[in-house]
C-alpha cells in the first residue's frame, strides 16, 4: 500500500510539472526571431541541376532526436528557422531518386548554415550519406564575428574562469581602458574603439545587459554561467541584424548547454592561495607582509533525459540541464594613504615643521614677504592691506614682519602652533588615524585589508519537445555574491563605526517557445 501510495504521488508530481510547462507555454507570446539560434537552408536540385519541388526535407536533432520536416518550394528552396546550436541530420527524399543524409552538421549561435542536395535517380529506400563540411566563407550574413564553441572556451586559460574574456579574441575586439568602476577586471571589452557600455550582452536569446547599480559594482552583464555551462558564445563587431538592437559596438551572443539523451556532467575545484605567490610589489615597497590570499572556485553540471524510473521515460522529449558555482575568496587588497607623521603626533600636533622639511621651494604673500612651502598662516593675524587684498602672517616668533621679509624656519621657528589653540575634538579624531608605516610626509602609510566574497549560483535548464511543431525552453538563474570591500583605515577614521557586505543578488527566470529546440 506503501509502494502505490508513493508511485501515485510521483505520478501526480510529474503531471503537475508537465501541467506547468504547458502552462508557461501557452502563456508566452510566439516569438518572430530568435538571436540565440541559427539556421539551415539550401536548395534540392536533380542530376540536370533543375530545382526538385516537393521534396520531403528532415531535420533531426543528433543530440535530442527531435525532427522537423517541410517540403521544398517551387524553387527547390527550403528553410528551417530558428534551428538551436547542435549538430543535425539533414535527409531529403523525393519519388524516384535516392534519398540523401548529411549528417553532423554544425549549427552556430546566428548561422544560418546552407546545405544543398543534388539528388541522383534510383528507389527512395537507397540512401546516399554526404560527409558534412564547414563552408569557408559564411554566404547568408554579413555581419562580422568569431565563434567561440564550447572546447575553447573549456580549454583556454581564463583568470577567474570568465568566458567574457574570450571575447577579446575577436578582430577589432580589444582590453578597455582603465576606469574607477573595475569594468577591465570583469571582462569587459572595447569594439572598434567604441565604450564597454555599449556593448550589448544575450544569454539564450535575452537581454544580459546590467543595470546602473551592477555597472557601478564593475560588471556590464547581469548572469555570468560558469565555463563548464557554456555551450557556445558569437562576438558581433560590425553589420550585424537590426533584431539585436540597442548596440552600437559589438554584441556577445552566448547559450548556456541543454540536455540530451545522454547523461553528461563535469566537476570542477580551482585553488589559488598566496603560499604560492609572490609578494606584491607595493607591499614591498609599503614595507608591509604579503597580504592574504584564499581563493576557491568550485562546482558542477549535469544533463539528460528526464527519466522517473517505472513512472516517466523523457528521452526524446524532456530534457534538463543544471549547473552550481561557488567561489569563496578572502584577498588582501593593497591600499596607500596619508596619516599624520610620527613628529605630529608625538608633539600633539602643535610641532608640524616636517611640512616644511618635508617640501621644497618658496612662495611669496602680497607683501612681496617670502616664506617656505607649507608654511602655515595664522587665520588670527588676517588683515587688509589694499581694497580685496589680504594677508596673514605665519605662526613663528617672527610676527608681524615688514614687507620684503625672507621668513625661514631656523629664523622664525614656523609652524610651531600654540596648544591652546588646537581644539581637543579634533586631536582625539586625528588620533583614531594608524601610525604610518614609512618616514615619508605623504602617501605614508599602506595596509593590505582583507576582501570577503562569498558567491553563490546557479543555472537550471528544461527543454520540452511537445511535437514537432511546439518546443519550450524555460531556464532559471540566480547569483548571489555579498562582497565585503574593506577600507584602508578600517573603522571611524574610514568615515564609519563599522563596514558591511555589499549584496548583490539577481533572480533571472526565461521561458522560451521554439521552432527546434
Amino acid at each position: 500500500m506503501r509502494a502505490t501510495a508513493v508511485s501515485m504521488l510521483i505520478r501526480r508530481a510529474a503531471l503537475a510539472m508537465t501541467a506547468c510547462a504547458v502552462v508557461l507555454f501557452l502563456c508566452v507570446l510566439p516569438l518572430r526571431a530568435q538571436v540565440d539560434a541559427g539556421a539551415i537552408l539550401g536548395t534540392v536540385t536533380d542530376a540536370s541541376g533543375a530545382e526538385v519541388r516537393g521534396a520531403t526535407v528532415t531535420l533531426t536533432n543528433e543530440g535530442t532526436s527531435a525532427t522537423l520536416s517541410t517540403t521544398t518550394g517551387s524553387d527547390g528552396g527550403y528553410k528551417f528557422t530558428p534551428v538551436s546550436i547542435g549538430k543535425y541530420t539533414v535527409t531529403t527524399n523525393f519519388q524516384g531518386f535516392t534519398t540523401m543524409t548529411e549528417k553532423h552538421v554544425p549549427v552556430n549561435v546566428g548561422a544560418e548554415v546552407v546545405v544543398n542536395f543534388a539528388l541522383k535517380p534510383g528507389a527512395v529506400t537507397e540512401t546516399v550519406e554526404v560527409a558534412s563540411t564547414v563552408p569557408v566563407l559564411e554566404t547568408q550574413d554579413a555581419s562580422v564575428g568569431q565563434v567561440v564553441d564550447s572546447r575553447n572556451v573549456d580549454n583556454l586559460p581564463l583568470n577567474g574562469r570568465n568566458f567574457t574574456f574570450l571575447a577579446q579574441l575577436a578582430a577589432g575586439v580589444n582590453t578597455p581602458q582603465a576606469d574607477t568602476r573595475g569594468n577591465a577586471a570583469s571582462g569587459a571589452f572595447a569594439a572598434n574603439g567604441l565604450r564597454p557600455a555599449q556593448n550589448n550582452y544575450l544569454l539564450d536569446g535575452i537581454d544580459n545587459n546590467s543595470d546602473t547599480v551592477d555597472f557601478l559594482n564593475g560588471t556590464n552583464f547581469v548572469v555570468l554561467p560558469p565555463v563548464d555551462a557554456v555551450q557556445e558564445f558569437k562576438v558581433q563587431t560590425s553589420d550585424f541584424s537590426a533584431e539585436f538592437g540597442r548596440s552600437g559596438a559589438a554584441v556577445l551572443n552566448a547559450t548556456i548547454k541543454s540536455g540530451t539523451n545522454s547523461f553528461h556532467g563535469t566537476v570542477w575545484e580551482f585553488l589559488r592561495n598566496d603560499k604560492l605567490d609572490a609578494a606584491d610589489f607595493f607591499e614591498n615597497a609599503g614595507g608591509i607582509r604579503k597580504g592574504e590570499l584564499r581563493q576557491n572556485q568550485f562546482g558542477f553540471s549535469a544533463g539528460g533525459p528526464v527519466i522517473i524510473p517505472k513512472v516517466f521515460n523523457g528521452r526524446n522529449k524532456v530534457f534538463f540541464f543544471g549547473d552550481y558555482e561557488g567561489l569563496r575568496r578572502v584577498q588582501g587588497t593593497i591600499l596607500t594613504g596619508s596619516v599624520p607623521t610620527v613628529a605630529e603626533r608625538a608633539s600633539g600636533y602643535t610641532d608640524l615643521s616636517d611640512l616644511i622639511t618635508g617640501q621644497t621651494g618658496t612662495k611669496t604673500d602680497a607683501l612681496g614677504r617670502t616664506m617656505p612651502t607649507g608654511t602655515i598662516l595664522d587665520p588670527a593675524t588676517t588683515r587688509q592691506i589694499a581694497p580685496g587684498v589680504y594677508v596673514r602672517d605665519p605662526f613663528g616668533t617672527c610676527g608681524s614682519a615688514p614687507a620684503g621679509f625672507a621668513f625661514t624656519l631656523a629664523a622664525c621657528g614656523l609652524n610651531q602652533l600654540p596648544a591652546g589653540r588646537l581644539d581637543p575634538n579634533a586631536i582625539k579624531l586625528l588620533n583614531l588615524y594608524p601610525t604610518p608605516t614609512t618616514g615619508s610626509l605623504f602617501s605614508n602609510f599602506a595596509n593590505s585589508p582583507k576582501l570577503f566574497e562569498h558567491r553563490n549560483a546557479f543555472d537550471s535548464r528544461l527543454d520540452v519537445n511537445f511535437n514537432e511543431k511546439n518546443q519550450l525552453f524555460f531556464r532559471f538563474s540566480l547569483v548571489d555574491d555579498p562582497q565585503f570591500i574593506p577600507g584602508i583605515f578600517g573603522g571611524v577614521a574610514d568615515g564609519g563605526g563599522f563596514q558591511q557586505p555589499t549584496p548583490n543578488r539577481v533572480h533571472w527566470a526565461t521561458p522560451t517557445p521554439s521552432l527546434l529546440r
